[in-house]
């Protein structure tokens, strides 16, 4: 079943502010939480689907991807890796995630205000490199990385200064009111524990280094700058409840030798000789998914573009392909012998000979212009 958009998830339009994202998510939370809904899986997965939705739109870098490529953007190694709804995140996640969207009171007990929080561990990021021919179809890249794992062995026990709930309480009182707050226990971070036994070579979270290969899903039509994220292969965090941190990885395109690319069009600049321009040929030219034939028609000017449609590159939100241009350059001979001299200088003054533009014929700038509206 395909996912449904987002802003349609919240109720709210693409225009809408930060506080209007969140009170709607807000709202969609409370008339779907569990504590409200017993043993409804149809409003448990529309609070994850709305969860989900928010962690998204809530974050202004993740909502321009989502807006520029759609659920595209965090599929296969993006965020769609680890969504909500795909059961990569359970409820304990959301309330540690998201809980102070109750304002720390909510239902029974996932208010958020009392939960210990899960730790997470520090992101990786990565570069890859990807050949045209890869980005066209999509790839699998499998590399190597070092992180932070827990040593086998270690063991952890109930932190004494939390006594387990990973949060302290503080208490200020005013003229007028006496507040409670809770804060995150600086002893063990919010974990709710601390290391009672760590292995020999670990360091003094009980972490060791490991080096592990990782399979990376890159989807077709990706762009140089595009960060895709690997859920989990970053570094791991101390604690039994800790979750692993995210593993970045930032594209990068290998410059094609004749192919340039813009956006999802390709262009490439065919050379043919004099005689291929006045008498006409087939040629064979090699494009991104193999080799196409093609027509030269007798009179072909400099500067003709050939346009092999959906024949580019597929745009990332699988909404359709872009073109393959051709661009037609005649080559001038720039040595001659005596007998082609001869031949030319013949046909100075021939008619056929003279530079003669139709008026219909549109300049250069104008057929590129048409290739684009």
């Amino acid at each position: 079943m395909a996912k449904r958009d987002y802003y349609e998830v919240l109720g709210v339009g693409k225009s809408a502010s930060a506080g209007e994202i969140k009170k709607a998510y807000r709202k969609m939370a409370i008339k779907y939480h569990p504590d409200k809904n017993p043993d409804d899986t149809t409003a448990e997965e529309k609070f994850k689907e709305a969860a989900e939705a928010y962690e998204i739109l809530s974050d202004a870098d993740k909502k321009a991807r989502f807006d520029q490529y759609g659920h595209a953007a965090f599929e296969n190694g993006g965020h769609g890796a680890c969504g909500f709804g795909g059961g990569g995140m359970n409820m304990e996640d959301i309330f540690s995630q998201f809980g102070d969207i109750f304002g720390g009171g909510g239902f029974g007990g996932f208010g958020g205000g009392s939960r210990r929080a899960r730790v997470k561990g520090g992101n990786m990021r990565i570069r890859v490199k990807l050949t045209l021919e890869e980005i066209a179809k999509g790839a699998e890249k499998k590399v190597k990385v070092r992180r932070k794992v827990q040593a086998e062995g270690v063991r952890y026990t109930s932190c004494s200064t939390c006594n387990g709930s990973g949060q302290v309480m503080r208490v200020t009182n005013t003229i007028l009111v006496r507040m409670q707050t809770a804060a995150t226990c600086s002893t063990c971070q919010g974990a709710g524990q601390s290391i009672s036994s760590k292995p020999k070579g670990s360091d003094v979270n009980g972490l060791v280094t490991k080096e592990e290969t990782v399979a990376i899903q890159i989807p077709a039509g990706v762009t140089e700058g595009v960060q895709l994220k690997v859920a989990g292969k970053g570094n791991e965090a101390p604690g039994e409840h800790a979750i692993p941190g995210d593993l970045l990885v930032l594209i990068e395109e290998i410059q094609h030798e004749t192919l340039k690319r813009e956006g999802t069009n390709i262009h490439y600049d065919l050379y043919i000789d004099l005689s291929e321009a006045v008498l006409g040929a087939s040629k064979e030219v090699e494009i991104i998914t193999g080799k196409v034939k093609i027509k030269i028609e007798a009179g072909t000017q400099s500067g003709k573009i050939l346009r092999l449609k959906g024949k580019g590159l597929p745009s990332i939100d699988r909404y359709g392909s872009g073109d393959f241009l051709i661009h037609i350059n005649v080559w001038t001979p720039q040595e001659l012998s005596k007998e082609q001299r001869a031949f030319f200088n013949s046909m100075k003054g021939d008619e056929n000979f003279a530079p003669n533009p139709k008026r219909s014929d549109k300049s250069f700038f104008e057929k590129v212009k048409d290739m684009f509206s």
